[in-house]
């Protein structure tokens, strides 16, 4: 029997990737020196594309995929996959964020409190032998009682929001629309911030979101504000930010992600009052490897007329 075709473009971790490779005709986009000539030769018989969100898969190159039927696409942002053109040429498109939304919140909760209570500062202060030779390391501030802003209200924002509540946290979210939920609404991220004490950033990534978190949303969460990124670096002005956390202007920030991967600005990277995570909130054996089968599955569910797993467009598979 003919094996399907299916490009990869990111492949997954190696025992999906090995299913892949005992199932179809898998054409390694990935390993390719000239790119643009190997999609030209294999991409017209290709009818999956394997990738993440890190790689750019544009309209130019959907001309050179004129039979693919589903792209699969193992991790949760995509905002370098153009999913508009994928919809108007009818193809379905699926990402992971079912899969890596617990240990994404649990990050979340993790930076929030190592930013809040000085773990990486009491740490050091153990370490180096301060306590002993300046005594009680100064108080920090209780996480009960203090409100937490939530930018971004999909399956991670809710899961977040599951973890703060019983902290004793109270809870707003920043959403385009009010949703079912006993927490505070709000439609405009300054505003959000403002009401803040603690504002924590899981919208998408892309042009809609590009810097929103910029100098107003940092004045307005303030000099005792703390502000967290498990989101996307683009999603922050960092120089803002940077000018901010410099000036008291805003108190801490914990942060996952950055503008400038794996390189962030030393500016920023060197403040005494960030606490850093190297994009690793997901990053658990448990979660990357269901992350990975979910484009295996995917892939498979679709080529089998099936419904996919984890859909982002509205659009059904074809029949096989």
């Amino acid at each position: 029997m003919t094996k399907r075709d299916v490009l990869v473009m990111v492949p997954p971790l190696p025992p999906q990737m090995a299913q892949l490779e005992e199932t179809y005709a898998v054409h390694r986009y990935d390993l390719a020196e000239d790119k643009a000539a190997f999609l030209a030769e294999h991409g017209p018989h290709c009818e999956a594309v394997a990738t993440n969100g890190h790689e750019a898969l544009t309209r130019e190159q959907l001309e050179h995929l004129p039979n693919v039927k589903i792209v699969a696409c193992s991790s949760a942002g995509y905002e370098y996959i153009d999913v508009d053109a994928l919809t108007e040429k009818g193809i379905p498109f699926t990402n992971t964020s079912d899969a890596l939304s617990d240990d994404v919140a649990d990050c979340a909760v993790m930076l929030t409190l190592a930013t809040r209570r000085h773990l990486v500062q009491g740490h050091a202060y153990v370490q180096t032998g301060e306590w002993g030779r300046q005594g009680m390391y100064p108080l920090t501030s209780a996480i009960k009682g203090k409100k937490a802003g939530i930018a971004g209200f999909g399956t991670i924002g809710k899961a977040i929001a599951r973890r703060f509540e019983p902290m004793g946290l109270e809870i707003g979210y920043l959403a385009r629309s009010k949703k079912d939920v006993p927490y505070r609404f709000f439609d405009d991220v300054v505003a959000l911030a403002d009401w803040a004490d603690i504002l924590v950033a899981i919208v998408p990534g892309g042009p809609e979101t590009e810097g929103m978190i910029d100098a107003r949303v940092c004045e307005a969460l303030g000099p005792e504000g703390t502000f967290i990124n498990v989101a996307r670096g683009s999603v922050v002005n960092e120089q803002d930010l940077i000018a901010a956390l410099s000036s008291g202007k805003l108190g801490s920030a914990g942060l996952d992600v950055y503008l400038n991967e794996p390189n962030p600005d030393p500016a920023l990277t060197s403040l005494p009052n960030v606490t850093l995570y190297p994009h690793h909130a997901s990053g658990t054996v448990e979660t990357r490897d269901a992350m990975a089968q979910l484009v295996v599955d995917n892939i498979a569910a679709c080529f089998a007329g099936k419904p996919l797993l984890t859909p982002v467009n509205d659009v059904a598979p074809a029949r096989a």
